[in-house]
């Protein structure tokens, strides 16, 4: 059974960063036919999709509103995602959650109904 952990939220003031990392377990043998990706659920509001990396990293994708601030990357031989966040606001702030899927297709990266497996999420804090 795949399982994911994040870690790597916190409390921050705007302008910082942070690294947020997902722990993949479960099928190690398969972890890099994953595709991988990070979405994030505001209070009172619905979850979306941030960023994706595809299987062996060769191609990513990130929501508009992040673009040029966030980073996603993975590590095969560790079996972990990253997302780098750069020049936060306030409105970053959220649970994030990591997601994994084998079967995604690029139409549907961006559709949190298209991923089989969740971690438990990590709170990000922009504030002040």
């Amino acid at each position: 059974q795949v399982q994911l952990a994040e870690s790597g939220g916190g409390l921050v003031l705007p302008g910082s960063s942070l690294r947020l990392s997902c722990e993949f377990s479960g099928d190690s043998f398969n972890f890099r036919r994953y595709t991988l990706a990070w979405f994030r659920q505001a209070s009172g509001k619905e979850r979306e999709f941030v960023a994706v990396i595809r299987a062996n990293g060769g191609y990513t994708y990130y929501q508009d509103s992040v673009k040029g601030r966030f980073g996603i990357s993975r590590d095969n031989a560790k079996n972990t995602a990253h997302l780098q966040m750069d020049s936060l606001k306030p409105e970053d702030s959220a649970v994030y959650y990591c997601a994994a899927s084998q079967t995604v297709i690029l139409s549907q990266i961006r559709n949190s109904n298209a991923y089989a497996y969740w971690g438990q999420g990590t709170q990000v804090t922009v504030s002040s």
